[in-house]
């Protein structure tokens, strides 16, 4: 795994280098030992969450080093709790997980014949990780791929050297390099680290890049699980409380200061209720963060994201959009990269706060008169990472179930739909392809594997050559 500091860049080809031989190494320890036991992937997992247990401190410091100013609260809350508990639960369910599942078979055909499918592990899966959440998504991820008894490469984002210096250096007094090997970003090293023979690759990013490695993944037929984003919406219908669900969708949308891909883009709101809402807005917002400064209200990750988003913002007022900000002070800070809670009412459609992903602190709100027209809107879109309906009719509930896809979804509340460990996280469509968490990351990362046992006398006998009356008779009788 390379140890580059901070300064320059590798050459590719010495890059290349470093990814070949640590893939190599990890291959021909997973033929050694293709199979893990029960005991040495619990131990495995047990490593990964004392690692994030005696390492805490150095983690949160690193990723707060990366953001400018993170919440140590939303590190702890969003990133090693999920993941340390996520271990507990494997623990908990990965001996039933690994059993073989028998199934049945048509006993007309193959008298004492019997079927099984075996999960087994698929070798070496390789991880590229976003910089939003680095230790959620690469550690939840590792969970699941060491369950299923594999091995791990993990290509950590630009934005998270510090971090990703921090897991270099600590991590191989956890694992050896033939079974967990982490890899900064320094110029390149994810195309290079896209191309490679993987047994399976699991990439957490954007749609644009999501594609990219999709296409050098098909070079190798990799299989590929791709999470993506996109405009997840919320719907807020008429019978819901409306200060309620802004208590819950402010906390989602302004968590991580919007830089989640599941977090709330837009919200529906009913015609004659966007004042209870902006005023509730401002209550609750103000409260929870007093001052731009806040330590707890985090910063946008880097100058080309905060430029895209103000710009955004001075994008969509010009076009005659208002813009509600929701706490006092200034608009934004370019030194700390904050921006301000906003909400906007009356986004032009074309703007780029209704066209692009948001992932910012910024919830236009977008009135309604029925019910149809959100759902008309969201369909007529791509569709989305996430939906989030706020109701307490059933069959509202329902129809919206019914009628609008989306990758999960989070019935009145926000984004909590993905930290639960016995529900598969996973996109569809251009939000994203595959599952993991819970079983089915297990599932994910396996090769549930079918085999058939033959009888010691078989009933296809009779169908050998030449066919005689007898087989005749067999057939049309199978196929009566």
């Amino acid at each position: 795994m390379t140890t580059t500091s901070f300064s320059g860049n590798p050459p590719a080809n010495r890059v290349r280098h470093e990814l070949d031989a640590t893939l190599k190494l990890q291959r021909a320890a997973y033929l050694a030992h293709p199979i893990p036991s029960l005991d040495e992937r619990r131990a495995d997992l047990r490593k990964l969450q004392t690692f994030l247990r005696e390492n805490k401190a150095g983690l949160v410091a690193a990723i707060n080093a990366d953001y400018g100013n993170r919440s140590q609260h939303e590190t702890l809350f969003t990133e090693l709790f999920p993941a340390i508990d996520a271990v507990n639960h494997t623990l908990k369910h990965l001996k039933q997980w690994m059993k073989p599942q028998k199934r049945g078979i048509d006993l007309r055909n193959f008298l004492g014949a019997h079927n099984r499918v075996i999960p087994q592990p698929l070798g070496v899966v390789g991880c590229l990780v976003p910089w939003n959440f680095p230790i959620n998504l690469s550690f939840i991820p590792l969970i699941y791929i060491f369950a299923a008894g594999n091995r791990a490469m993990v290509k950590m984002s630009e934005n998270s050297r510090h971090l990703a210096q921090f897991l270099i250096d600590k991590i191989p007094a956890y694992f050896p390099p033939d079974k967990l090997a982490f890899f900064d970003e320094t110029g390149g090293v994810g195309i290079e680290f896209s191309q490679l023979k993987f047994d399976h690759l699991l990439f957490t990013g954007s749609g644009q890049t999501g594609r990219a490695v999709m296409a050098a993944a098909a070079q190798n037929l990799c299989p590929v699980t791709l999470e993506l984003g996109g405009k997840s919406p919320a719907i807020l219908c008429d019978d819901y409380p409306v200060y309620q669900a802004a208590e819950r969708l402010l906390f989602v949308k302004l968590l991580n200061a919007g830089q989640i891909c599941t977090t709330v883009d837009h919200v529906y709101v009913p015609q004659g209720k966007t004042p209870a809402f902006v005023a509730a807005a401002k209550a609750i917002v103000a409260k929870r963060y007093p001052q731009l400064a806040s330590p707890d209200y985090t910063a946008i990750i880097d100058d080309k994201a905060f430029q895209r988003l103000t710009q955004a913002l001075d994008e969509a007022e010009a076009g005659g959009a208002t813009l509600v900000q929701l706490i006092p002070g200034p608009k934004w800070d370019a030194v700390s990269r904050k921006i301000a809670p906003h909400i906007v009412l009356n986004a032009p459609a074309d703007s780029q706060l209704r066209t692009r992903e948001i992932f910012g602190p910024i919830l236009p709100v977008i009135e309604y008169r029925t019910l149809e027209e959100p759902i008309q809107a969201i369909n007529q879109g791509s569709r989305p990472l996430a939906l989030y309906p706020f109701s307490h009719d059933k069959t509202t509930i329902q129809q919206l179930l019914d009628r609008v896809m989306s990758g999960g979804v989070s019935v009145n509340d926000g984004l909590f739909h993905v930290g639960q460990h016995d529900l598969p996280f996973g996109g569809v469509g251009d939000s994203g392809m595959g599952h993991y968490h819970g079983q089915e990351g297990f599932i994910t990362f396996s090769k549930m594997r079918p085999v058939f046992y033959q009888a010691r006398w078989s009933a296809v006998k009779f169908l050998w050559p030449p066919y005689g009356k007898f087989a005749t008779k067999y057939l049309n009788f199978l196929t009566r």
